[in-house]
């Protein structure tokens, strides 16, 4: 079995992914894997994957070919399946390793056989830390996130999904990177598939937190993730463009799972009060619009 797994996830970014299997192929041993999967890219990916590495003397990478994109948790778990390997790190494409981060990360793990998954920090190309440390999403979060008030922001700081110390552990941490150990994937299964993208991490997490594992922030272990590059969700955010179906699709499918049936109502219910109060603001001028056309219908539509 190998000691570590390293699972990258390819979609029309096969170039980032090159960079990506480089920077883990620098510092893995000769016990562990890398993995490449390609989800349906259509664009020869894995030919220039291939290509890639051999010119860069990166020797045993499995590439695995999906016949069709279904999406992130397919992905990875296909990335899974292909090896055994006693813990498994997901990198996205548009994130490379420090040096030593993939140490640091399993030694993380392997000096509390509590912990089920470690996060490394985050950073952006020019050193700037990324937030990767959150609190779950609930319906008075959503509530927060629509309103986007400073007054609502700190008389409900608790519910706020960013904001989590990166020094504790947090209740749920980005998948852009994470190590997870084989066990906690035994006890509580693969990625869920009902995800096509989003929300897939926050309720992995949730799962194996729920079945006594812990989540451990690794901030001695760096990565840099050039955030969005692999995916279009924060530029179409940053540019209050329509957000893709799947976001709302893996949101419902989130509040559905943590909450029961109700839950996406619930959601729903408080987003919209969070809504009204950001629209009072803006009608009288103290505050800038900040949600992304149609926002309401596709909140409420899914």
């Amino acid at each position: 079995m190998n000691r570590i797994a390293v699972v990258i996830l390819n979609y029309r970014t096969p170039d980032l992914a090159l960079e990506a299997l480089a920077s883990a192929a620098a510092q893995a041993g000769p016990d562990d894997a890398l993995v490449v999967v390609d989800n349906e890219g259509g664009d020869d990916a894995l030919a220039r994957i291939r290509a890639g590495a051999a010119a860069r003397g990166l020797q045993g990478v499995r590439l695995v070919a999906s016949p069709v994109n279904g999406g992130f948790s397919a992905g990875n778990n296909l990335g899974i399946r292909a090896v055994r390997a006693r813990a498994y790190l997901l990198l996205n494409s548009d994130a490379t390793l420090r040096p030593g981060a993939l140490e640091r990360l399993w030694q993380t793990l392997q000096a509390d056989r509590a912990v089920g998954l470690v996060s490394p920090r985050l950073l952006a190309p020019d050193g700037t830390p990324q937030a990767n440390c959150f609190r779950r999403h609930t319906p008075v979060s959503e509530m927060l996130q629509a309103a986007r008030t400073g007054p609502l922001d700190r008389l409900l700081a608790g519910w706020t999904v960013a904001g989590a110390d990166g020094g504790l552990e947090p209740e749920w941490t980005s998948f852009a990177a994470v190590l997870l150990r084989r066990e906690v994937i035994e006890q509580v299964g693969l990625l869920d598939e009902g995800f096509f993208m989003y929300f897939e991490d926050v309720d992995y997490c949730l799962r194996a937190r729920a079945a006594g594992w812990r989540i451990r922030h690794e901030p001695r272990a760096e990565v840099v993730h050039l955030h969005a590059a692999s995916s279009q969700l924060e530029a179409l955010s940053a540019a209050r463009r329509r957000r893709p179906p799947y976001f709302y699709a893996a949101r419902r499918r989130y509040f559905g799972k943590t909450l029961g049936p109700a839950g996406p109502l619930a959601a729903n219910t408080l987003w919209t009060v969070g809504r009204a109060v950001a629209w009072a603001r803006e009608a009288v001028g103290t505050k800038a619009p900040h949600t992304v056309e149609r926002e309401l219908r596709d909140v409420w539509l899914g």
